[in-house]
């Protein structure tokens, strides 16, 4: 507690709340696909023009996943998405291919191996 002009003791300023859609712009949507368990590769470039909150998850993004992204920044997932988005559109970020239906053996089998050698890396 500290005084105030009155003389009296003020309750300690506490933390405000962020809303997330004050992050994203209102934005709830990412414009480009991004699942939970998409892998993300950081390209580099002039981040000069990303705001704080994008610069954050840009920190954290290289060889993770969106959901490990979300966790370590401590925002919803949707946000991260949104922020990630922005990323990959603007050229700082790369995603990597995961499996879908539709996906050949061989893109199978190199998922697994990307897992793998992720894995042995820790």
């Amino acid at each position: 507690m500290t005084p105030d002009s009155n003389g009296s003791e003020d309750e300690v300023a506490r933390p405000r709340f962020v809303r997330p859609y004050t992050i994203t712009s209102g934005r709830t949507h990412s414009t480009v696909d991004l699942p939970m368990e998409a892998t993300l590769r950081t390209e580099g470039g002039d981040v000069g023009q990303v705001s704080a909150a994008a610069l954050q998850v840009l920190e954290v993004c290289d060889k993770r996943s969106v959901a490990e992204c979300a966790a370590l920044v401590k925002m919803p997932i949707g946000v991260v998405r949104v922020l990630l988005s922005d990323l990959v559109e603007h050229g700082f970020i790369r995603v990597q291919a995961t499996i879908t239906e539709n996906s050949s053996k061989d893109e199978r089998i190199e998922l697994i191996e990307r897992t793998l050698r992720g894995l042995r890396s820790y």
